[in-house]
């Protein structure tokens, strides 16, 4: 996905940044506001969105929302009613039928975290609608989650719009062909949003940063966003810097970081310390030893759970977004971050990532990870051997 130029972004630094920006934004809007979140949890932040939500409905702006069945799997019923009252149109993305995970293809998520009002502002980002001080699983929080998301204005604004309105009209046509509404089904599919927009000659934009939406899905972009990290990784003179949440890498990106390393890049990765899911925290362990031995340092956040997705390169790359570096994200999940190349907006990034390794960050030594005791070595090989079985059943390889 090239880059192009015309673009002012802001960096948002967890949910006291994001939440008041994005409420601000649909504040203002006065046409659309277009949202899609893995999560939706209706805490004290939750509400303060949907509060927004409903406003700008009732004063007559269309409003579009989008949760994934899995990571919002109820809402409460007072709030159906009051998105119903306000004309909030809202859908829930493959919900879990009787058979649950035990189905492969229901493990295909909606995981953006996209908006877009009036199209003129996006937001993009890791940052679930959900406060940073709570978690569905664990309840109240001591330190806030550690995650970030951008405010964006310029060309890429327009990409993320007809992105979501496919997304939401190709919903729409679903669940009318299940209810046997066929020529409904017709008639939505005729929407011009609903198919991607025909070339247009390049248009000459100047001043601003040079950014893009990266977006990963199942039909047409199913590895653009793995293959932004390994072009950034592999050009990479001097740095690299990685903050991510579930972190277990495949042949392609491990190959990448360890032949940086080894030309002399310094190669630094801030992940996750906490205990948070079996799965992400044994099965990403069984990698560490070979990058460690190639001189990979490995920071574990210890402050709290680290949610972050995103990624510094030298002094000009960079990217936020919603995508792990994992198989759910790289080979299931639809995903969407912003990569950027511009020296202000990497460097913001870079001091906060630094911030967090020099003060919240414990290095993992290779002795320390040689001599992990024997039942953590075997609950690592159980994890990773169940995700590599996951995957061959979903057909895809890694």
């Amino acid at each position: 996905m090239p880059l192009t130029a015309g673009h002012n972004l802001q960096l948002l630094h967890g949910g006291a940044e994001f939440f008041p920006s994005l409420v601000a934004a649909i504040d203002g809007a006065e046409q659309e506001v277009w949202l899609e979140t893995y999560i939706f949890y209706f805490d004290a932040s939750g509400e303060r969105v949907a509060a927004a939500l409903e406003r700008a409905a009732l004063r007559g702006v269309v409003v579009y929302l989008v949760v994934d069945g899995i990571g919002t799997p109820v809402v409460p019923v007072e709030w159906v009613q009051r998105f119903g009252q306000a004309g909030v149109r809202w859908h829930q993305f493959s919900p879990l039928g009787r058979w649950g995970l035990l189905v492969p293809v229901v493990w295909r998520r909606m995981h953006r975290k996209l908006c877009v009002v009036d199209r003129e502002v996006a937001f993009c980002g890791g940052i679930n609608i959900l406060d940073d001080y709570v978690d569905p699983s664990y309840g109240a929080l001591e330190s806030p989650r550690f995650d970030f998301a951008v405010r964006v204005t310029g060309p890429l604004v327009a990409v993320a719009h007809q992105t979501m309105a496919m997304f939401w009209g190709r919903l729409q046509i679903t669940r009318q062909l299940e209810h046997l509404k066929f020529d409904d089904a017709h008639e939505t599919w005729k929407n011009p949003d609903l198919h991607p927009a025909s070339p247009q000659p390049a248009r000459i934009v100047r001043g601003g940063v040079n950014a893009a939406l990266v977006l990963r899905d199942n039909v047409r972009n199913r590895n653009r966003i793995e293959r932004a990290y390994l072009k950034a990784i592999a050009d990479a003179r001097h740095d690299v810097l990685i903050a991510n949440a579930y972190f277990l890498p495949g042949g392609k990106l491990r190959r990448a970081l360890i032949h940086a390393a080894r030309r002399g890049v310094r190669v630094r990765l801030l992940l996750q310390g906490r205990y948070e899911y079996f799965m992400q925290y044994h099965g990403a362990r069984p990698v560490f030893g070979v990058l460690l031995a190639a001189g990979v340092e490995i920071h574990e956040y210890s402050a709290g759970f680290l949610h972050a997705k995103v990624a510094v390169v030298d002094d000009r790359w960079a990217t936020v977004g919603s995508s792990n570096l994992d198989p759910l994200s790289f080979l299931l999940a639809r995903e969407a971050n912003v990569v950027v190349e511009d020296p202000t907006f990497a460097n913001a990034l870079r001091t906060s990532l630094l911030a967090a390794i020099q003060t919240q960050g414990v290095q993992l030594e290779p002795k320390a990870y040689a001599a992990r005791p024997w039942h953590q070595r075997f609950l690592d090989r159980l994890a990773f051997g169940v995700m590599r079985l996951a995957l061959f059943l979903t057909g895809r390889s890694y």
